[in-house]
């Protein structure tokens, strides 16, 4: 990108900031404006065609986010860089969510200040093709149909709007189910990194010894059984998206060097000191409390500031019940085709029984539960027998009452996985699949109910 008649503004009270600043980018051959607090900065940016902002939290008089609040209004395509100390990156991770573009933790590096600087003039000179991104996202229905559109997911989807045309870390939280990958994927779809690759990686499947190997790679001869050369799923997904799938599960020695590359944006394989560059946007998901295991000491809090830019918080279905019957549409449609049926509908009974279900195993456990369904039934439509489980021979669902008395949720439970847990002959991995919910949470249910 031609630096030419770029021009930056930094407001900062910091001398030594905006001298360091300037000099850095003055090298880079851009223009640099700077302004010791808000309103000079706010005049500034009012005279002239500033193309990305350096902003401190906090400054004399009026303060940042009052400015930021100003700047965007004036500029909603001006991207704007929080500058901020370590104790104030809590407030930097809240100014995403009012429009600002990302932050830089003091003290950062001339590398840090030049490769952030040149993102955000990267997502300035793409903001006319956000727009028709955007556009073209409104038209775009599967992720409606995959998630829902009840109250909460409709916020979410807004966030995901905005979010997806930029390079903001997000982190996506919900129970096991609700769909968290399929967030994930569908930010990757709508963002400008959509034809690069989508990498996956299960933090909860990877075993700790190999977790840095498969990150980051390792060379021929590391290591014993290291017989060639591995390219980590880092250096996989340069270009594109690495989706960390349940990032509450990674060792304190993992995440320091998870930060290690989400900081200075390079890796190094095992076995090598040679680090190279890797250009990835980071999305991460887990269905634990990462504050509580920051405060527990379980997760360091200088990443989990760093992956939390952006949080995301899914709602289990049981609290968005109005999104089940556009799920039931979406999963019979899928299910019919593969299945070479014609289902029309859901007798009143069954789509009763499924919405008054509680869901454990929330959008997953849904779509399994539509699709023994149809593969089972023999008729065009789907009764209350039909959603009964591998070996149940009785006409009675378990979601009935019996002798006129309702089971209480824990009996339903207890039931459920047990006769699954037959069916599929005591297999945990495959039952865990059928219900929808992960292998760690079966084996709690098995113990809690003792169903050894």
């Amino acid at each position: 990108m031609n630096s030419e008649n770029i021009n930056i503004l930094i407001i900062d009270d910091e001398e030594a900031i905006r001298d360091s600043c300037s000099m850095v980018l003055n090298k880079e051959g851009y223009s640099v404006l700077t302004s010791v607090d808000g309103i000079q900065g706010i005049k500034l940016f009012k005279q002239n065609e500033i193309r990305v902002v350096l902003l401190d939290l906090r400054l004399p008089g009026m303060q940042g986010q009052e400015i930021l609040t100003r700047l965007k209004k004036e500029s909603p395509e001006t991207p704007v860089i929080i500058v901020t100390g370590f104790a104030s990156i809590e407030s930097a991770v809240d100014t995403i969510k009012r429009g600002a573009f990302d932050y830089l933790a003091k003290p950062f590096s001339p590398e840090e200040l030049r490769v952030i600087v040149r993102k955000a003039l990267e997502s300035r000179a793409l903001y006319s093709q956000s727009l028709a991104l955007s556009k073209s996202y409104e038209k775009e229905k599967d992720f409606g149909m995959i998630l829902g559109t009840s109250s909460s997911m409709s916020r979410i989807m807004d966030i995901v709007r905005r979010v997806s045309a930029t390079e903001s870390t997000v982190l996506i939280t919900g129970e096991s189910g609700t769909g968290k990958e399929l967030l994930a994927n569908e930010i990757h779809k709508h963002s400008f990194r959509h034809n690069a690759p989508f990498v996956v990686v299960d933090c909860g499947a990877l075993v700790e010894t190999l977790f840095e190997s498969e990150l980051f790679g390792h060379v021929k001869g590391s290591f014993t059984g290291a017989h060639e050369t591995k390219h980590g799923r880092f250096e996989v997904a340069d270009g594109g998206t690495i989706f960390l799938d349940e990032i509450g599960n990674i060792s304190l020695n993992i995440q320091a060097k998870l930060l290690r590359a989400i900081q200075e944006r390079e890796i190094t394989r095992i076995g090598s000191n040679q680090p190279f560059k890797v250009d990835v946007r980071i999305i991460a998901a887990t269905n634990e409390d990462l504050t509580e295991c920051v405060k527990t000491g379980k997760f360091r809090e200088d990443l989990f500031y760093r992956l939390s830019v952006v949080p995301l918080h899914i709602p289990p279905l049981r609290d968005r019940r109005e999104d089940i019957p556009l799920l039931l549409e979406h999963f019979i449609a899928k299910y019919n085709l593969k299945a070479r049926k014609s289902i029309r509908q859901i007798s009143p009974a069954a789509k009763k029984a499924l919405m008054d279900y509680e869901w454990p195993g929330n959008i997953r456990e849904l779509e399994n539960t539509i699709e023994r369904a149809i593969v089972l039934t023999e008729k065009d439509h789907i009764e209350l027998d039909d959603l009964i489980y591998h070996g149940i021979g009785s006409s009675i669902s378990f979601l009935q009452p019996t002798g006129g008395n309702y089971k209480t949720l824990e009996e339903m439970e207890q039931e459920y996985i047990k006769v699954v847990l037959q069916s599929q002959h005591g297999n945990r991995s495959q039952t865990a699949k059928i219900l929808g919910i992960d292998r760690k949470t079966l084996l709690s249910k098995i113990k809690k109910f003792n169903l050894e």
